[in-house]
């Protein structure tokens, strides 16, 4: 593992801490990690905060780290999450002097920001170091050569922040593999100044169903069991009880539904690992019967194959000022998948400050419904 780290500029809220020799160096706060996990057999990315383990983290930023070399310059549903996202920083009055990008689709967000929150110092962080070199390397070509970019190699489940020192915490498609989610979200919030705002793009609900579906029926007809290829997603009903648990202000979520066709499954696959959102739960089968994915292919096209021949892929996301969770199909041969349908589920979230607007004590209205249905309703 590398045993160094980079940063283009200096960054007052953060420095460098001397670690044992077989310990990975990162980027450390003046203030320790909010995370209370010891470091465990020298892999510092492996501890988590959270009992139930769900994910492997380690493979996760191997993957990203695959990502980084396989990543498509201009790939149409990544921009587009990414667009909507930070559209959100159009409807704020508010400027964002200091901003932190978490994980997920680092260089899309830089990329479409354009002026937007007025962003002077901007945080990229995640896992892969190879990722956050392919930022660096492709900086001049984002149209933000004004702000000041720092980078970081960190964990979202050990987010090295300290309190109360950025105005805004985005992330696109990368707070779903966490273990510990709301914990991760409660550290964003603890990150955030007050009246900062926090915004995510996960994956969630209906994502993936046709494969869902399509693996679950060739497994139970070849192999008499299921086993998991596609890890859970949160649904979006989910998400508003996330943020209010994280204690955001003023939470918003709503969901937007991508369905993305391709001429063979190969196309998909390679999209996914592109995106570094192959399988990562710690509960994967690392064999795929040859059989078991011919079966999936001809159930996958005989039940969602298109007229003219493509297949579909669904996205469904969530934006939240929050989090959510995230799942993506992991290893499949290519004659699989038709379309890919996903619903991406946008959260919105603000940290607590007294200029906030507040809903009223209870018992403190002057007027009742039942009088005005008396004055203005139809009898109705």
């Amino acid at each position: 593992m590398r045993r160094f780290l980079f940063s283009q500029t200096s960054c007052s809220l953060l420095r460098r801490q001397r670690r044992p020799k077989d310990i990975p160096h990162r980027w450390f706060l003046s203030s320790a990690s909010f995370s209370t996990a010891e470091y465990d057999d020298g892999d510092a990315f492996q501890s988590s905060p959270s009992k139930v383990k769900i994910f492997d983290r380690h493979l996760k930023r191997t993957q990203r780290d695959r990502a980084a070399w396989l990543l498509r310059p201009n790939d149409s549903f990544v921009h587009a999450v990414a667009e909507n996202l930070v559209d959100r920083l159009e409807d704020c009055k508010k400027t964002f002097p200091t901003a932190l990008c978490l994980g997920g689709s680092l260089q899309a967000v830089r990329q479409m920001l354009r002026g937007r929150g007025a962003i002077q110092k901007f945080i990229m962080m995640d896992t892969s170091y190879d990722m956050l070199k392919l930022c660096k390397s492709s900086q001049l070509d984002s149209g933000n050569e004004n702000i000041e970019t720092s980078y970081v190699v960190g964990d979202e489940e050990f987010l090295p922040i300290k309190e109360s020192s950025v105005d805004l915490v985005i992330s696109c498609l990368g707070l779903h593999w966490t273990n510990d989610l709301p914990g991760a979200m409660i550290q964003c919030k603890l990150a955030l100044k007050p009246d900062g705002l926090f915004l995510a793009a996960i994956l969630g609900g209906e994502t993936l169903k046709e494969l869902r579906i399509a693996c679950t029926v060739a497994q139970m007809e070849r192999e008499g069991g299921i086993s998991p290829r596609v890890s859970p997603l949160a649904q979006v009903r989910d998400a508003g009880n996330l943020l209010t648990r994280a204690g955001f202000a003023l939470p918003g979520v709503d969901v937007d539904e991508y369905v993305v066709r391709y001429k063979s499954a190969l196309d998909l696959i390679e999209h996914l690992r592109a995106m570094g959102e192959t399988n990562a739960l710690l509960q994967r089968t690392n064999i795929l019967k040859r059989e078991t994915a011919l079966a999936t292919a001809a159930i996958y096209d005989s039940m969602f194959a298109a007229k003219d021949g493509t297949i579909p892929a669904t996205f469904q996301s969530t934006l939240k000022e929050g989090e959510i969770f995230c799942a993506l199909f992991w290893h499949f041969p290519h004659h699989l998948i038709s379309f890919f349908k996903s619903k991406v589920i946008y959260m919105t979230g603000w940290r607590e400050h007294p200029s906030q607007q507040k809903s009223k004590r209870r018992g403190s209205a002057t007027i009742s419904f039942k009088d005005i249905q008396k004055q203005f309703g139809n009898g109705s």
